[in-house]
């Protein structure tokens, strides 16, 4: 726990829910007074709480923290909460809006990142290299083969992006400089984000028959919760790759699991899980032909520096009566009288 205090006059009030990169606890001590609740780890759900009814005006919380009316009621001076990830899933949006309380995220800073990783699984998982990891560990590695461990080429393949925002931008970027074709699906055709790559508009159905790699970058929603099961996994070619960075619930993770087992898909790689820690009995760890990451999107030491400061001017704005940089729902925003 930490503290900090000084300046004349209402320096304002603001909790850390957890700690953060020091870059934006150094940007919340220049200007507010502000406590660190907890360590590397999410503070409990009783511990929040008490935390909150200690009245704040602003909150920095993570995708850890479930924020709801129960712990927006125990605060019921809050102006802000500064969420340290773009998705802002774990908070009630409309009970925040009710109340007044302005959200804000940390989009685009983290674009680039959470794209070069989920490049990095797509290739990891079409050229199999938990299995080849695996081959050479056991000893089983005795000489070049013709014919073992073949994989998929990503030159020159087909790319389906599920969702065509800043991440899937990015990644159809990344997919020109290996003369890949790039279908999306989004909620309805955006010509203007798919015309520097040339991406093709498709129905998620088609795509999914289409394309070699899918890489999924869509937020979760009441819409997109199991968009993929065992149905759209049974549409995708037995050679398909699948990529998930977004958030684990969109994908039935048990039939991820049969998808892959079966030899339905080839491959998969997964950073976000509908669990999180992932269980160590969990039924995908035991596969070979799915390479799995601990929710490291944006855990680059420059792209975290710069969530953390986003979030730390979002909630110092926030806190005292500026509008924030990200605002997430605007319709709380009430500009303060003069």
């Amino acid at each position: 726990m930490s503290s900090t205090t000084g300046g004349a006059g209402r320096r304002p009030r603001i909790l850390v829910t957890r700690r953060i990169p020091q870059a934006g606890l150094d940007l919340l001590a220049a200007d507010s007074t502000c406590r660190v609740l907890g360590g590397s780890l999410p503070p409990a759900r009783e511990q929040l709480l008490s935390a909150f009814r200690e009245g704040w005006d602003g909150i920095v919380a993570t995708l850890t923290e479930r924020v709801d009316a129960e712990l927006l009621d125990a605060c019921p001076g809050l102006r802000v909460v500064a969420n340290m990830a773009v998705g802002f899933d774990n908070i009630d949006l409309a009970a925040a809006t009710d109340r007044g309380v302005l959200i804000a995220n940390t989009p685009g800073v983290l674009t680039e990142t959470t794209a070069d990783l989920a490049w990095l699984l797509m290739m990891a998982a079409g050229r199999q290299l938990v299995a080849a990891q695996g081959y050479l560990g056991r000893g089983e590695w005795k000489t070049w083969e013709p014919q073992a461990l073949l994989g998929q080429d990503i030159h020159g393949a087909t790319l389906g992006l599920v969702g065509l925002g800043r991440i899937g931008q990015a990644m159809a970027r990344r997919a020109r400089g290996f003369g890949m074709r790039v279908l999306y699906t989004d909620e309805a055709p955006r010509p203007e984000a798919a015309a520097e790559s040339g991406a093709e508009y498709r129905s998620l159905p088609d795509l999914l028959r289409e394309a070699d790699f899918v890489s999924v970058h869509i937020p979760l929603t009441r819409d997109t919760s199991r968009l993929f099961g065992d149905r759209e996994f049974g549409m995708m070619k037995p050679t398909a790759v699948f990529v998930n960075t977004s958030r684990g619930p969109i994908v039935d993770q048990g039939a991820l699991y049969r998808a892959l087992r079966d030899k339905v898909i080839f491959a998969a790689g997964i950073d976000v899980f509908e669990t999180e820690p992932l269980p160590l009995d969990e039924p995908l760890l035991k596969l070979e032909n799915v390479i799995c990451t601990p929710h490291i999107g944006s855990a680059s030491v420059v792209t975290r520096n710069e969530m953390a400061r986003l979030a730390a001017r979002n909630a110092l704005a926030g806190a005292s009566g500026v509008r924030p940089p990200s605002l997430v729902n605007p319709a709380a925003w009430r500009t303060p009288a003069t």
